[in-house]
């Protein structure tokens, strides 16, 4: 029988509050898994109008699937959250793009029909499983020259897209990275950070600064709230002698969940859920791994191309602050300024930080936000770079504006 696609919508977001990694951070003594089944009954919690037993999947991601983070995270989260035992689930890893990874994988499975509810998401605890834990990369990767070393150091990648783009200077990047702490700051203030996080009961580590003890995640641990540009220019370069990629200009390392609901739009409707954005489209694109933070570029012309649209249709963006120097290549490619105040208006990774495959939801939970505020955008993106040498990009649209749909 022929069949049509259908409509793929953004029906809600939540994650954790975003921790820093290591002994003392607030999340030291909590398990991952822990984090994203909080995460997920959250979602069931917000919507009692859910049959839980229409979602048809679960996909979470996680950038180094070991330990508590393994074992087919999708579908022993979806368990231990309660979800019935009849909703399967998978697990997903692209790095950085791993929870947006999972909500382009189930969109595809919604458009087809052959699910009509999902929840997507990613977790990562940096504290307990540091980036590449365990893993054995081939010889021949370095030896065969197919990539270069510095290729499997992210910040070397990000100081080798300074040296490719010598106007993205290091000025640029610590004004670019005060800016991100200023503007969450201000959302931290007007309230619009806090609706989105989800409490979590977490024991303290004896090195944690608040003593051993019981407490509870309410708030994001990494922000500098005034942080200047004056202090970022004294800060080391950690990957190069005279550098310019610092703590200050970079996410750090994090912990951190996030999930979301994505449905079809006529099931959503049915069932009177909220219809927050609608998956325009999107896609992945590879690039030289050695300079990773370049892939927001030819991902974001793809995603662009296949839905028939320009970088001037595009009216807000949430692009994921893994460094500064990579947000600035992607505004410097298609001249958008680099205040634009359509870029991250909450501020971003830099800021809040980057517990790498959870992020991509956190960017499309606050850009569902933005089209709330903003009726008179209809088109979004979120892009973010991604280990290895790749980018990816997701357009959507927005529900609010006068010719959603159309």
């Amino acid at each position: 029988m022929p069949r049509t696609a259908r409509d793929v919508v953004f029906v809600d977001g939540v994650r954790t509050p975003f921790g820093k990694a290591g002994p003392k951070g607030m999340y030291a003594e909590t398990r991952a898994d822990d984090l994203i089944i909080k995460c997920i009954r959250e979602l069931v919690r917000r919507h009692p109008e859910l049959p839980v037993e229409r979602i048809g999947e679960v996909a979470i991601a996680a950038t180094t699937q070991i330990g508590d983070q393994g074992l087919t995270l999708g579908r022993t989260a979806g368990l231990l959250a309660g979800l019935p035992l009849s909703v399967p689930g998978y697990s997903i890893d692209r790095m950085c793009a791993g929870a947006m990874t999972a909500v382009t994988s189930v969109a595809g499975s919604v458009a087809l029909g052959a699910v009509d509810i999902a929840v997507a998401g990613g977790v990562e605890h940096m504290g307990r499983h540091p980036m590449g834990e365990g893993v054995d990369p081939n010889p021949r990767i370095i030896a065969e020259r197919l990539v270069d070393e510095s290729a499997l150091v992210m910040g070397q990648t990000a100081e080798n897209l300074h040296d490719r783009f010598p106007q993205l200077t290091k000025e640029r990047s610590d004004a670019y990275a005060a800016a991100s702490q200023e503007k969450y700051a201000k959302a931290l203030a007007n309230g619009k950070i806090q609706p989105d996080l989800v409490p979590v009961a977490t024991r303290n580590s004896l090195e944690s600064q608040a003593g051993p003890g019981w407490g509870l995640a309410t708030a994001d641990e990494p922000p500098r709230p005034g942080t200047t540009i004056e202090a970022l220019a004294a800060l080391k370069t950690p990957f190069r002698v005279r550098g310019k990629v610092t703590a200050g200009n970079a996410a750090g390392l994090n912990d951190g969940a996030t999930a979301s609901l994505i449905a079809a739009e006529d099931v959503a409707r049915e069932l009177g859920l909220p219809v927050k954005m609608r998956l325009v489209s999107y896609a992945f694109a590879g690039v030289e791994p050695e300079v990773m933070g370049f892939g927001p570029i030819p991902a974001t012309e793809k995603a662009l191309a296949n839905a028939g649209l320009t970088i001037d249709d595009i009216g807000l963006f949430e692009l994921n602050e893994a460094f500064a120097v990579q947000v600035l290549a992607l505004l410097d490619h298609y001249g958008i300024a680099d205040d634009d105040p359509r870029v991250n208006p909450w501020g971003g990774a830099i800021a809040i930080g980057h517990p790498l495959a959870s992020s991509g939801v956190r960017l499309m939970t606050q850009l569902a936000h933005h089209f709330e505020e903003h009726p008179e955008v209809r088109y979004g993106l979120v892009s973010m770079c991604v280990g290895l040498g790749m980018g990816g990009t997701v357009i959507w649209e927005n529900p609010n504006h006068e010719e959603y749909g159309k």
